[in-house]
């Protein structure tokens, strides 16, 4: 003997309702990850000629797309960072500091790491 169930409007409603939610919800963070793909930053330290972490050294990112120019001053240990950077767009980084500069370094949009590392050494001006 085989029974037909028949559920009530409203046990429908939310199955239909749960269901809606859960393909959102994956839509939602399908799309939050494609927006990080096109992300990434770059950090470093800055030295003196003797190897030394420079601290308040001024540190300029330049979009070479755009031609903006975003600063940093180093930390204690020398430390700077840059975040929320195009991966289609090619950088130029340098660094100065009381009569010394670093040579320009460019993070290339060929280079596919999400957080790269870039170190920058100041010489004298010559």
């Amino acid at each position: 003997m085989s029974q037909n169930l028949v559920y009530p409007a409203s046990h429908r409603f939310f199955a239909v309702a749960a269901c809606a939610l859960l393909l959102s919800a994956g839509a939602a963070w399908a799309a939050k990850k494609d927006e990080n793909a096109n992300i990434r930053s770059v950090q470093g330290v800055v030295t003196n000629a003797q190897g030394e972490a420079v601290n308040g050294a001024v540190v300029q990112l330049k979009n070479t797309k755009t031609l903006q120019i975003r600063s940093f001053i180093t930390r204690d240990n020398g430390s700077y960072y840059f975040h929320g950077l195009s991966t289609d767009v090619d950088y130029e980084l340098r660094a100065d500091s009381d009569g010394t500069a670093s040579g320009a370094k460019t993070l290339s949009s060929f280079d596919t790491r999400k957080q790269a590392t870039m170190n920058l050494k100041l010489e004298p001006k010559k």
